[in-house]
């Protein structure tokens, strides 16, 4: 089994081990900066990303998810980047031990504040994604934070990573995508 180095807390390991992995196969959505390979993942500090100590891969089941959460990110800058062009990939994916989590209350009792959830305050869903990576989920899929949708986070290091493929890709008009979401 692999480890971070972490110390899980036993309650939280206890809670994942109860829920029974499921499989995904299908489509997901991933925006990227042009040139940037769809399918490289980040260990950057993030919502489910195990504290920067794997790698893992952020896509949305939903094609308005994928642009939602992106766009909600440069949306955050003093001046809408505009020089930044992104792409939006449609991707197939697999995984066959994903954790799942219908709805943002079902997180609660793991330790994560529901009302906080869209915020950036990731200690509570870092750590249960570091339990899942330690247990050996493949990855887990989860509420976005900016669109009704449900996200897929692939951990990087698992044979789910490796099932992945482009199925097209697009470029983004976020000028569009802005002029529709009214923002």
């Amino acid at each position: 089994m692999a480890t971070t180095g972490r110390v899980h807390d036993r309650a939280i390991l206890d809670a994942l081990e109860a829920i029974d992995p499921v499989l995904f196969e299908g489509s997901v959505w991933r925006i990227a900066r042009a040139g940037r390979p769809p399918a490289r993942g980040s260990a950057a500090n993030g919502r489910w990303s195990p504290g920067g100590t794997v790698e893992v891969l952020y896509t949305s089941l939903e094609r308005a998810g994928a642009l939602a959460e992106i766009g909600y990110r440069l949306s955050l800058e003093p001046v809408w980047p505009s020089r930044i062009a992104h792409e939006l990939h449609e991707l197939s994916a697999r995984a066959e031990r994903a954790l799942r989590f219908a709805r943002v209350a079902d997180l609660a009792p793991l330790g994560v504040d529901v009302a906080r959830y869209a915020s950036f305050d990731y200690g509570a869903t870092q750590a249960l994604a570091a339990a899942a990576h330690f247990l050996e989920f493949d990855g887990l899929i989860a509420p976005g934070a900016r669109h009704e949708s449900h996200n897929l986070v692939l951990f990087m290091d698992r044979d789910a990573a490796r099932s992945l493929a482009v199925r097209a890709s697009e470029p983004v008009d976020w000028s569009a995508w802005r002029s529709a979401a009214g923002r």
